[in-house]
């Protein structure tokens, strides 16, 4: 138990949390106009203009909650308690404020474990300094307390799922790692098996040389050997599913491969145009490989998709592959984020400098374009 409360006192902010955007401040003027509407409709509310000033006054703080959430708890429910004690539990109750419930799943979501804890203290200090100053409904009580713990709770769920999320992204980065780790050892491997066949021809023809010569030979041999050998071991530990195999990487050639006018699902159409002579393996490898993701997804989930274009474009300095489909992108197409292989394929093209986006096309449709530099050249 105390290593588990340890934890979650050392509990680091989790990233991504932004400072105010336009629609915050769009939040926070629609708060304040709702303030004053509420205080001008309702002529019984009891210390009207100083509950109307102290609710548009603290609205300001919305815009700081995922950057600073302990500092908008402690000045919202501050100020909330210190109107209770100024007016001795008179001021009445505005329904402009449900604002403040963003504090507490703000707080949750984007603090730290210590702030949360310091937060969580200031938001039941503050709970609490009407019910002492006043005779309160056991009911209203109870529901309170239910109310701001469920936002809470809502907090730490969609913090959950945003470390969760987190991490199948890093797994998929990785794994995409993996890839082109074999991809590597495979176009390596190949040239290398191919210098130790010719080494070992070569000391069957040298007989009638120097020495020399075939010592040098005999090193190129057994360097070669131990490359192999040390790179297998390597993969290996990568792989975990096998021996590692020596094979060349995919050319641009085997692309028209993807093509095909018959059987289930969308017809495919290739189109190659300019020189893809002396492309590195890896660019070729990581072409192939998002194209094969990218029309695999589209057979899989374009709806009433009836072609797939795949156009892959080379010159002196880049070469550009974009996939495109003739689905439906209207009205049903959900909101969702990127999967895992978009994220893989983003990956691999950042690795070799290039870039790889994915988004639906104002033509009807969904589109991936990736753009590779020609020399295969990391960032």
């Amino acid at each position: 138990m105390h290593g588990f409360l340890r934890s979650l006192w050392n509990e680091p902010r989790p990233p991504g949390a932004r400072g105010p955007s336009r629609w915050d401040g769009v939040l926070v003027a629609v708060c304040a106009l709702a303030a004053l509407a509420e205080g001008a409709l309702r002529p019984d509310l009891p210390w009207a203009l100083l509950t109307v000033a102290a609710v548009t006054g603290l609205s300001p703080a919305l815009l700081w909650r995922r950057a600073r959430p302990l500092a908008a708890v402690a000045v919202v429910f501050g100020g909330a308690a210190l109107l209770t004690l100024v007016t001795g539990g008179g001021a009445g109750q505005m329904y402009t404020t449900v604002y403040f419930l963003a504090m507490p799943y703000a707080l949750v979501r984007w603090g730290s474990g210590r702030e949360i804890a310091a937060g969580s203290v200031i938001v039941l200090l503050s709970a609490f300094v009407g019910p002492v100053l006043t005779s309160p409904d056991t009911a209203d009580l109870v529901g309170g307390s239910a109310v701001l713990f469920a936002t809470g709770a809502l907090g730490a769920a969609l913090r959950y799922r945003s470390r969760a999320r987190a991490r199948e992204i890093d797994r998929a980065r990785l794994l995409e790692r993996e890839h082109i780790a074999r991809e590597l050892h495979d176009t390596v491997a190949h040239h290398v098996s191919a210098m130790a066949i010719r080494a070992q021809a070569g000391q069957e023809v040298a007989r009638t040389r120097p020495e020399a010569a075939v010592e040098a030979l005999r090193v190129i041999e057994t360097e070669a050997s131990r490359a192999l050998g040390e790179m297998r071991t390597m993969v290996r530990a990568l792989r975990r599913d096998g021996p590692a195999e020596r094979a060349p990487s995919p050319g641009i050639g085997e692309l028209e491969e993807l093509a095909c006018r018959s059987g289930p699902g969308p017809q495919v159409r290739v189109e190659l145009v300019g020189d893809f002579t002396d492309l590195p393996p890896s660019v070729t490898a990581a072409l192939h490989r998002t194209a094969r993701e990218s029309v695999a997804n589209a057979r899989r989930h374009a709806r009433d998709a009836t072609l797939v274009t795949v156009r892959v474009d080379a010159d002196d300095t880049s070469v550009r592959l974009s996939v495109r489909d003739d689905g439906d992108t209207g009205r049903l197409r959900p909101i969702a984020p990127p999967g895992y292989g978009i994220i893989g394929m983003a990956e691999r093209a950042e690795l070799l400098g290039g870039s790889c986006e994915a988004a639906p096309d104002p033509d009807g449709g969904w589109t991936v374009t990736a753009v590779l530099p020609r020399s295969g050249a990391p960032a």
